[in-house]
């Protein structure tokens, strides 16, 4: 059972949760996305610097500008044809591998359709940096969240989901958010699979069978900016419900 750690012991160091230039920790951004011409570089520009070593915008086989866009906003953009948030940001590890990160080297998935806040990154990374968590989960649930940024159907589904979480293998998660960090080598040892859309909840339910001190904080939430490719789709809205049980059920027998 991996330890969970406490949301008020590292909010309040919020302002210094930023990697010691002297541990020569880095932290590297993933971010997917698929025709996010209007969002991405604000979501690029929100995020905080110098925090950050590296930005990588996986471009999920876009057919608008949006590579051009992260590129001119400073962002690495690699190219994923095969469609997938899971494909996508397999694409991203293997970028950030590429470039040498080292194992305490931190990794976070953002989404690119600026739902996400950028600028609560020191928040999300601080229990890794301070040595307290390998993985942290930002917890819409547990912030605050636009009126309207979560559809019906997330917000049961996510209930539904760490309801399933909770009974299977006795750990409290309260959202299955894409603002998310993990430490390069607890990433490496999870030997993620998922390509589509029980990449997040097969990432949670590994954690936890391996035994990896895992945490949420509180994020915020708002409305994306253009249509979302999942939710905002009945076949999208299915499939996805769909994939995230049976992931939950795989790994809770593994």
């Amino acid at each position: 059972m991996p330890a969970e750690v406490g949301v008020s012991d590292w909010l309040a160091r919020r302002h210094a949760a930023v990697p010691d230039p002297a541990s020569r920790t880095k932290v590297f951004v993933v971010i997917p996305a698929l025709n996010e011409e209007g969002a991405i570089g604000s979501v690029i520009g929100e995020i905080p610097r110098p925090s950050v070593s590296e930005v990588v915008v996986v471009d999920n086989g876009s057919t608008d500008a949006t590579a051009r866009v992260a590129a001119e906003h400073g962002a690495r953009v690699v190219r994923e044809d095969q469609r997938g948030y899971g494909a996508a940001c397999l694409r991203g590890i293997a970028e950030i591998e590429a470039l040498d990160a080292a194992a305490k080297d931190i990794v976070v998935f953002l989404d690119g359709d600026h739902s996400d806040y950028p600028a609560e990154l020191p928040e999300l990374i601080a229990p890794i940096v301070a040595g307290e968590a390998e993985m942290v989960i930002g917890s819409r649930a547990l912030g605050a969240s636009e009126r309207g940024s979560l559809t019906a159907q997330q917000v049961h589904g996510n209930r539904l989901a760490c309801w399933m979480m909770r009974v299977l293998v006795r750990h409290r998660y309260t959202d299955l958010g894409p603002f998310r960090a993990i430490r390069l080598d607890a990433l490496q040892a999870l030997q993620m699979q998922d390509r589509n859309y029980g990449w997040t909840v097969e990432m949670q339910m590994k954690a936890v069978r391996r035994g990896m001190r895992v945490a949420e904080i509180p994020v915020s939430y708002r409305k994306r900016i253009g249509h979302s490719k999942i939710s905002g789709t009945v076949r999208g809205t299915i499939m996805a419900g769909y994939k995230i049980i049976t992931t939950i059920l795989r790994y809770a027998r593994a």
